[in-house]
């Protein structure tokens, strides 16, 4: 279970864009990067072709991304910079702010449940 989801809000800790918030827009490389939403910009070089047969070249913005030790959670109830555990439940894993004590959100862990067997209909002959 990650730590960090898309969709959470978290601040910068280290590096050039240090002190800013945003929100994680993707996770990549097996949850060691992630892409925050206005953070860490850089400047990107498009050809025309790219862009459509008319268009001319630009210089475009994106986000980069940046190391998960480099951003750290904002927790949603208290609005402090946190660490999460992950506490179970029977089936459930939970992620709990270590600050405040509240549960940040539930998954249901994916259990091998059981599927129905699908049958095969007969076909009865008219004899």
């Amino acid at each position: 279970m990650r730590k960090l989801r898309i969709g959470d809000k978290v601040k910068v800790i280290a590096g050039n864009s240090k002190g800013s918030e945003g929100k994680i827009t993707s996770i990549l490389k097996d949850n060691t990067y992630v892409i925050v939403e206005g953070v860490n910009k850089v400047k990107k070089h498009v050809r025309k072709g790219i862009l459509g047969q008319n268009a001319a070249g630009t210089i475009v913005e994106i986000d980069s991304p940046i190391h998960v030790s480099n951003v750290m959670l904002v927790c949603p109830h208290c609005g402090k910079l946190t660490k999460v555990k992950i506490e179970k439940d029977n089936n459930k894993k939970y992620r709990v702010c270590k600050k405040c004590g509240k549960i940040i959100d539930a998954k249901v862990s994916s259990s091998k449940a059981k599927k129905p067997k699908k049958t095969s209909k007969s076909t009865k002959k008219d004899k």
